[in-house]
């Protein structure tokens, strides 16, 4: 069984979970600083090392009628580039209202405007992951 890597790609910064090995529960595991000079590309590959991850699941943002984007076709285009430098499967899933989903679950958690930055993309990386564990699940 091998753990599965969740990734909320963004324009600045790309929220990172990870399941457990029985692929039942995500959690949010870092954001990574996206500085335009493909670091987060070594980033995700000594995370997949670490973690021993066996497929990549990235959100991709369609729009409320279903369709696919401006932004959806950027993350298809990381998708695809991920597939090729990790030789992994990578998977595309329907992200729509995560990053909502997840200020919302924040703002009842009463964290602080600025403390609720820097967890929103882990916490919507989370969230996709999970999703798709769940949609994905044998039990």
């Amino acid at each position: 069984m091998m753990k599965k890597l969740g990734l909320d790609y963004g324009d600045r910064r790309i929220g990172v979970a990870t399941s457990d090995i029985f692929g039942w529960t995500a959690q949010a595991l870092e954001t990574i600083e996206r500085r335009g000079n493909g670091n987060e590309f070594e980033r995700i590959r000594q995370l997949v090392k670490e973690y021993e991850i066996g497929e990549v699941i990235v959100g991709l943002p369609k729009n409320m009628n279903g369709t696919v984007g401006p932004r959806g076709e950027i993350c298809i285009e990381f998708a695809d580039k991920l597939r090729e430098q990790l030789e992994l499967p990578v998977h595309l899933w329907d992200e729509r209202l995560t990053t909502v989903s997840a200020e919302r679950v924040l703002i009842e958690g009463d964290v602080s405007r600025k403390k609720r930055k820097g967890l929103v993309d882990k916490m919507a990386a989370a969230l996709i992951l999970q999703n798709f564990l769940d949609a994905n699940s044998k039990r």
